[in-house]
């Protein structure tokens, strides 16, 4: 029974070391890849968290100074019915000393309706900026995922990279980063 043994020459020896240590090298550089994508992805995530709980007190915020300006035209309006009231008292009165304590009450109320009325629209013109202010943290919001999704994407690639020992997925993982990267740029911006 022979054996069979196969001898190899140095030249051999080497482009298998050469060949073995360009796999690992690609491995590694794709594990390094991963986990820096990894780590920005992180930081997007917190960031997008972040920004959309922020949407979220400010839409609250506008919904309560909301209601207290809903209260304010709803104090305007019982001055507005006592104003009719004594405008009706007004028109009906024929006493000269009735009428001037109803006219000083009538323009009493006119005046509190002004000052009610200013309160109003400035509380409506508040909250009308928070909720504003609510859906700019929104856009911001969907900027941050876009880029956290486009990284887990090449995330994705990467770990397909390193299965199949396909180059051109490692570039295709680089390219989607890249994206993923300046979207998140595009978010931190605020444009």
């Amino acid at each position: 029974m022979a054996e069979e043994f196969e001898v190899k020459g140095p030249e051999e020896e080497q482009v298998e070391h050469h060949v073995e240590h360009t796999k690992n090298n690609f491995a590694s550089r794709v594990a390094v890849l991963t986990a820096i994508l990894a780590t920005i992805g992180a930081i997007f995530s917190y960031k997008s968290g972040h920004t959309e709980s922020e949407a979220m007190i400010l839409k609250n915020e506008a919904a309560i100074i909301k209601t207290e300006a809903g209260d304010q035209w709803n104090y305007y309006q019982a001055k507005s019915t006592k104003e009719a009231i004594f405008e009706s008292v007004l028109l009906t009165a024929t006493d000269d000393n009735v009428k001037a304590k109803v006219q000083a009450d009538i323009s009493k109320y006119e005046k509190e309706k002004a000052e009610i009325k200013k309160k109003a629209d400035a509380l409506e013109e508040k909250s009308l900026s928070k909720s504003e202010d609510s859906d700019n943290e929104m856009k911001l919001h969907h900027r941050w995922a876009e880029a956290m999704t486009m990284l887990q994407i090449a995330i994705s690639l990467a770990a397909i990279t390193i299965l199949t020992k396909r180059r051109w997925l490692f570039w295709t993982s680089g390219s989607v980063a890249l994206v993923g990267v300046a979207l998140g740029i595009w978010a931190l911006t605020g444009i």
